[in-house]
């Protein structure tokens, strides 16, 4: 009965509170009234029933450390008085109290860094002749009604470690908070200064010409602009190269090459003013003068191809260099299959874009 009126005024007091301070950080002391429940039985050996312990009501001291909104610590010693019975011979019963005292450690979690909070931690007892480590978890309640005092209440269970005895215990206190300010009452913010901001241009494309000024509207971000806001240009030389090699003693264009071809002669039709030089090569193996004929006809053989695309037959020479100019004068496989050659390059001036 006396813890359950207990419980019932710990919930009173948790839902008639209206309002709490906001929580201090810093180091706090208390005082508290404490009722604990065992459930001991057997506890000494010397009489038939063995000796019950029942409750005790006491009281106690705590010191503590509040870390953040969320967390805080404590040490606490509780002075108790137990009440006990022993079952005697004569089949009678005698009944007392014994003190005892509680002394240990907990943590405390804040929820929400409001008033409600949970607790955790070990404690060590010492009564009728029982020296016993116990865990604890609970929960509890403070309000603020000053700046420094608030109001506690708690409920724990406590769990045996040595025993496996299974208590439940509960507090009233208060506690003085060391270094709270005078007022809860949220700062007060200053206005803040209004700074002039001074209107930046419109510059719709990025390119640093303000759209008043800019006569040549969304030029790419990529191109570098003149003071009108348009694309700069200048003349860039662009070479177009051909290169086509040959198998040994044969001026047959192999279908490879076709395609390369086909992309030479494109270019050539994008730059109609240009002409081509094509030169013919081969290696160094055989006679001079019949590699200067075989070479003549492998730049036949690839002005023809250029032809069949439509590039015009006067805009094409040709010219067989033989073996005169190696491109690999090492006398090997390699070396052969890289000298017996066609090439042609083609350059002109293109007007391109300047970039940023």
């Amino acid at each position: 009965m006396k813890l359950k009126s207990l419980t019932i005024a710990l919930a009173l007091a948790a839902t008639s509170a209206s309002s709490f301070a906001a929580e201090k950080q810093g180091f706090y002391i208390g005082a508290f009234g404490d009722y604990y429940d065992a459930s001991w039985e057997n506890v000494r050996d010397f009489a038939p029933g063995g000796l019950d312990v029942d409750d005790s009501t006491g009281w106690g001291l705590e010191l503590g450390y509040r870390f953040s909104d969320y967390w805080s610590a404590r040490l606490e010693y509780a002075d108790m008085d137990f009440d006990y019975s022993v079952a005697l011979n004569d089949g009678t019963t005698m009944s007392g109290s014994e003190s005892g005292k509680r002394y240990g450690i907990d943590g405390l979690y804040h929820f929400g860094g409001g008033p409600f909070y949970g607790i955790f931690g070990l404690k060590n007892l010492d009564a009728v002749d029982e020296d016993l480590m116990f865990a604890n978890l609970g929960a509890g309640y403070q309000h603020y009604f000053t700046d420094n005092f608030a109001f506690n209440a708690e409920t724990s269970l406590y769990q045996g470690l040595d025993r496996g005895y299974t208590d439940v215990g509960a507090k009233l206190g208060l506690s003085y908070i060391f270094g709270a300010q005078e007022s809860s009452a949220e700062p007060v913010e200053p206005a803040p200064t209004v700074v002039p901001v001074a209107v930046e241009p419109v510059d719709s494309d990025g390119d640093n010409i303000p759209d008043a000024d800019d006569q040549c509207a969304n030029t790419p971000m990529t191109d570098a602009v003149d003071g009108t806001g348009c694309t700069l240009y200048e003349d860039r030389e662009v070479t177009k190269s051909l290169l086509i090699t040959f198998p040994n003693n044969t001026s047959k264009v192999s279908q490879q090459y076709l395609d390369d071809i086909a992309k030479a002669a494109a270019f050539l039709k994008e730059h109609p003013g240009t002409k081509v030089l094509l030169e013919g090569h081969t290696s160094s193996v055989g006679k001079a003068d019949y590699n200067k004929w075989l070479s003549k006809k492998r730049a036949d053989a690839v002005a023809k191809k250029l032809i069949e695309d439509g590039i015009d037959a006067e805009r094409l020479t040709t010219v067989g260099l033989g073996e005169e100019r190696l491109k690999n004068p090492a006398n090997t496989a390699e070396a052969h299959a890289e000298n017996r050659r066609v090439e042609a390059h083609v350059s002109v001036i293109e007007r391109v874009k300047v970039e940023r």
